[in-house]
């Protein structure tokens, strides 16, 4: 036992700190699913488990970017609706060639997450160019034209294969695809997917956790992590020690659209109905609030702020009108405390005094 004890107490602050947050989601996970299998989460709850773990991950992701690599992305919603339709797609296809439906929810996920990633290159090669508010700017409206296009967007299959068109002129209806009898239709357009099967799962949302989790602790402590952070901390000293501006920028960018794209599958795939109105500014803004609320580079806040703010608003259904305005209220209030030196303070004399350390 001492052995094991002092072998834990060698370790890095920041190893026994990624074990504590993989730890905490596996007890959160248990937790939840006992309270669920003892009818102590009510039906409203129980319905947003799924949307919650995409968030997390969508959290997770968006604070590799504007965390990690210390670069303000707007358009992070945009990655999210690619996952999200792409993953749709892919798994309303696969009907009959991969019946078990978590083996095709992993094959959406993985494809929404490889569409993900080719938008973030896209987007990210004349992007990444840009710094500060100039690079926010574009990416929001990247993220606009992304959800425009979705709009636009017309698929159906059939024994043929996928069948797909863009109704740019607006005149066109998914009968101009010429499915034949038994296909179906998949995006229709403005009407966005619709007759989905629903296949997501709270246990796939647990499991995508944590593969969001490894992906980014392993790159923020590896070297390529390393060489990211100082493109954050000093671009021009980075540079001039030799570390590529361009690649470290584009691998921290598409990772975190990747891991969107998956988030974005899951996310579709847990409701029947989805337009890509849902992906617009405000959830591209609601994202970012729970990265800087759980604060930049801490993924364990990243965690629970998205845990919390997400469910705060059903929890406050109770006061009816005026729950969106305790909300904001709520977010004021944390954002005061998170940044006043006082309570910070206040705090960290109460952790040395229980320490027993010497208090100032």
């Amino acid at each position: 036992m001492g052995r094991v004890n002092r072998g834990w107490k060698g370790l890095k602050k920041s190893t026994k700190t990624d074990f504590a947050t993989y730890l905490g989601v596996i007890a959160a996970f248990v937790l939840v699913n006992a309270l669920r299998g003892g009818g102590m989460l009510s039906s409203s709850l129980t319905g947003q488990l799924v949307p919650i773990c995409c968030y997390i991950v969508m959290a997770l992701s968006l604070n590799l970017t504007v965390g990690v690599l210390g670069e303000l992305s707007l358009g992070h919603a945009g990655f999210m609706s690619v996952g999200a339709f792409s993953g749709i797609i892919a798994a309303m296809s696969l009907q009959r060639a991969i019946p078990f439906a978590p083996v095709r929810l992993a094959v959406a996920m993985a494809v929404g997450a490889v569409f993900a990633a080719l938008a973030g290159v896209v987007v990210g090669v004349p992007v990444l160019r840009l710094r500060g508010d100039y690079l926010a700017i574009v990416t929001l409206a990247f993220g606009q034209i992304i959800k425009d296009l979705l709009t636009c967007l017309l698929v159906g299959y059939d024994s043929d294969g996928l069948h797909m068109a863009f109704n740019l002129s607006g005149t066109l209806t998914i009968n101009d695809l010429g499915l034949k009898e038994g296909g179906i239709a998949i995006i229709k357009g403005a009407q966005g997917a619709t007759g989905t099967v629903t296949i997501a799962s709270f246990a796939a949302g647990f499991v995508l956790i944590m593969i969001a989790l490894a992906v980014i602790l392993n790159l923020v402590h590896s070297r390529s992590g390393r060489a990211i952070m100082a493109l954050r901390d000093n671009q021009i000293a980075a540079e001039s020690v030799g570390i590529n501006v361009t690649k470290y920028k584009m691998m921290a960018f598409v990772t975190s659209a990747a891991l969107a794209g998956a988030a974005g599958a899951l996310y579709g795939l847990n409701y029947g109905n989805l337009l890509a109105s849902k992906f617009d500014f405000n959830t591209s803004i609601l994202v970012l609030v729970f990265v800087v609320l759980g604060g930049l580079g801490n993924m364990w806040g990243s965690i629970i702020a998205a845990t919390v703010l997400y469910i705060l608003p059903e929890l406050l259904r109770e006061v009816r009108d005026y729950r969106m305005l305790v909300y904001a209220i709520v977010l004021i209030l944390v954002m005061l405390a998170t940044n006043n030196a006082a309570i910070k303070g206040f705090f960290a004399r109460i952790f040395r005094r229980e320490k027993g350390g010497a208090v100032q």
